[in-house]
């Protein structure tokens, strides 16, 4: 059995009848004193490492922002080339199509088809507006006539009597 005895500053301790060390409480204070000194100079500058970590941390996060900046630019850029290529890639489609079926300059601008199909088929519509299958007939083949010297009405009668309908 264990028992302790304060008397005074003294601090006994007996363990089963066995004598033991006895230590005064200026000695247990010192024992003590030196004990926490030790710690304490095992976390002595940890105030200047807690410091140090927490701007690094800062610094960190910095960096990422710059860094998810830097990645959405290029994201951005990305998506600015593939739209440049799409549209190049179009041009170039329409212009060979214009090219092929001989499309007037004039007329290129009018397809507007995405895929060489669409464009053939836009181009084949132009064609037939633009170039007609055959041209109208002409009954005095176009050569200009004397006018008669009467007066209008005359020339009218006379202009109609030739018009084949």
């Amino acid at each position: 059995m264990s028992e302790t005895v304060n008397q005074g500053t003294e601090n006994k301790v007996t363990n089963n009848n066995e004598d033991s060390k006895t230590f005064t409480q200026q000695e247990l204070d010192a024992i003590v004193a030196d004990r926490l000194k030790r710690e304490r100079q095992k976390y002595e500058g940890f105030d200047d490492f807690k410091a140090k970590a927490q701007k690094y941390d800062e610094l960190e996060e910095a960096n990422k922002s710059e860094l998810d900046k830097a990645h959405e630019r290029v994201t951005t850029l990305e998506t600015e080339l593939n739209a440049l290529k799409k549209a190049e890639e179009i041009r170039l489609i329409r212009e060979k199509v214009a090219k092929e079926m001989s499309i007037p300059a004039s007329a290129v601008s009018l397809i507007t088809g995405e895929t060489e199909e669409a464009c053939k088929e836009q181009a084949k519509a132009i064609l037939g507006i633009a170039i007609p299958s055959s041209y109208p007939n002409i009954p005095d083949g176009g050569e200009l006539q004397t006018v008669s010297k009467g007066t209008p009405k005359e020339a009218f009668k006379t202009y109609m009597s030739q018009v084949n309908f």
